[in-house]
């Protein structure tokens, strides 16, 4: 019972930090890890031990879908360059020169763990930027940050994983380790993309015999990421990306015919769990803080002196990060600039060129991901106690908090002045897929009209079609004392809800074929598809 009392609280206490937050004006997750921390103190003294295993199954899969699924997938194709450069180019450049930089700083970590501990610093989490920044970064920035966080979770960890193996076995070959990367990342993303698609083979086989149960398929959904992260591991490959490339795949699958009511219901239930997952991470930090303290001092005398010295190598260790970070944006943005301005296309963004570096550099907040990677560093190494695995875990939470407080203090500085244009481009898609798919439904109802199936019914149609414009009016009719009218009031309504149901459909698949021919992005196709999906959920059952 005590482990469900506490699951209760901290659900609590996610929902509660929610509030709070909208009254402190402070990042949501440092009021999460506040509120922790303040649980653990103590007079409250509650206390969670945490199997890194099980914490890195429970919470990065599920995570790493939700974000493969929720990528605009053009915009991540248009950004390919930039976004590769900083997920896979910047992770390697951070492993090596913050690597070097931790051993040599901290000479008891050995410079496997070293590199493992740089590799776990590199994802970044750009849903705490966007929190940060309420919205008001450049869409093209975003986008890359976005990007970024996306594929750096993966590269990153996976990077993590083979440092790992390195200081457990002492054996690593930099042309080895090359071609295994390339092969578990292949793997992985092979993975995920082909058990993607076979649980959207079933679910079609499914609704076709007319098993189309929301929750069942929303079951299937939720059990994905796991299956996707399971399967890639025993096969050798890597989970994460598997993760990842479910949830990317997933996106398209998601626009599978009679699946209005799954839609609607995965989408809340995801945003729940997204919702839940994070919180319950960064609650979960402040929780082990008193821990991670007394673990780092343990083995000193005195403990606010090397308390005092940990700090220091925190935040030096989180300066390095801060200048790698800003070297490699630095040098990509400009080599960037010239090839575009080279290719006759002009500047990225209309933010001066210092600033977006700026931007990018202190966009770069680390998050829930670094939390589960370092939380998932073995008790034992041979059995022999994982070398400075407490302060593996102190360093992690330490870079964390300054590059939440960082990006706290500094994206509204940078932020000062610039007010974000309306992205008319994006204003002008979804018009455009308004007008098109209102013009496909006018379509469907005049091609009901020329096949009426009698002569009452095609009058009956044509009033109907008229009576769509005064809602009102027919719902008095409804309502009228008559038996006949009412009768007749029925069947209209039944009519006019088939109607306005096959005008729905038209539309979506009007907004389908727009998708395919990238006429709109992803985000304009989830918009008007959800405006869609509940103008049809509200018609009810149509028989």
């Amino acid at each position: 019972m005590q482990t469900a009392y506490t699951v209760l609280i901290l659900l609590m206490l996610v929902s509660v930090s929610r509030l709070v937050g909208r009254v402190i004006p402070l990042p949501l997750p440092l009021v999460q890890i506040g509120a922790g921390a303040l649980l653990a103190w103590p007079t409250l003294g509650l206390h969670v031990a945490l199997d890194p295993e099980l914490f890195l199954f429970l919470f990065l899969p599920p995570l790493l879908f939700s974000d493969g699924w929720r990528m605009p997938k053009r915009e991540f194709w248009r950004l390919r360059g930039p976004i590769l450069t900083l997920a896979v180019g910047l992770v390697l450049f951070t492993v090596v020169g913050a690597g070097y930089f931790i051993h040599w700083l901290l000479p008891s970590i050995p410079l496997p763990v070293a590199f493992a501990l740089a590799a776990v610093l590199s994802p970044t989490d750009a849903v705490a930027v966007s929190a940060i920044s309420q919205n008001r970064l450049p869409t093209p920035l975003m986008h890359m940050l976005q990007g970024e966080a996306l594929m750096n979770d993966a590269s990153g960890l996976v990077t993590f994983k083979f440092a790992l193996a390195a200081a457990v076995t002492g054996v690593f070959s930099l042309a080895n380790a090359s071609v295994t990367f390339v092969l578990v990342a292949l793997g992985g993303l092979a993975v995920g993309v082909a058990l993607s698609w076979l649980v959207g083979r079933l679910r079609s086989w499914m609704i076709a015999r007319g098993w189309d149960d929301p929750a069942t398929h929303v079951v299937f959904m939720l059990l994905l990421p796991f299956a996707a992260y399971v399967l890639a591991e025993r096969l050798g490959a890597s989970g994460i990306l598997s993760a990842v490339a479910a949830g990317m795949m997933q996106s398209w699958l998601d626009l599978l015919p009679r699946q209005t009511s799954t839609r609607l219901l995965n989408r809340s239930v995801w945003s729940l769990l997204e919702f839940a997952f994070n919180g319950l991470i960064f609650l979960l930090l402040g929780l082990q803080l008193p821990d991670i303290i007394k673990a780092v001092a343990s083995h000193e005398t005195s403990l606010w002196p090397t308390l005092l010295y940990r700090c220091l190598d925190v935040i030096a260790i989180f300066l390095v990060l801060l200048v790698l970070r800003f070297v490699w944006v630095q040098s990509i943005w400009r080599l960037s600039g010239l090839l575009r301005r080279w290719r006759g296309k002009g500047e990225m963004t209309q933010v001066p060129t210092a600033r977006s570096c700026w931007l990018l550099t202190v966009g770069g907040v680390r998050g829930a991901v670094t939390l589960a990677g370092v939380l998932s560093v073995p008790m034992l190494m041979g059995g022999e106690p994982f070398p400075e695995r407490d302060l593996l875990i102190f360093i992690a939470a330490g870079v964390i908090l300054l590059s939440l407080i960082a990006a706290c203090i500094a994206l509204p500085l940078l932020l000062r002045g610039i007010e974000k244009s309306p992205d008319d481009k994006r204003r002008s898609e979804v018009r455009d897929a308004w007008r098109k798919t209102a013009e496909a439904a006018i379509h469907a109802l005049e091609a009901e009209e020329a096949n009426p199936q009698d002569a009452a019914q095609a009058a009956l149609a044509t009033e109907l079609k008229a009576r769509i414009m005064s809602e009102y009016r027919h719902q008095l009719e409804v309502f009228n004392d008559s038996a006949e009218a009412q009768a007749l009031a029925f069947q209209m309504d039944l009519l006019e809800r088939r109607l306005r149901l096959k005008a729905l459909r038209a539309q979506r698949l009007e907004l389908y074929k727009l998708s395919r021919h990238h006429q709109i992005g992803d985000d304009v196709l989830r918009e008007v598809l959800g405006e869609l999906d509940l103008s049809e959920a509200n018609l009810g059952q149509v028989k």
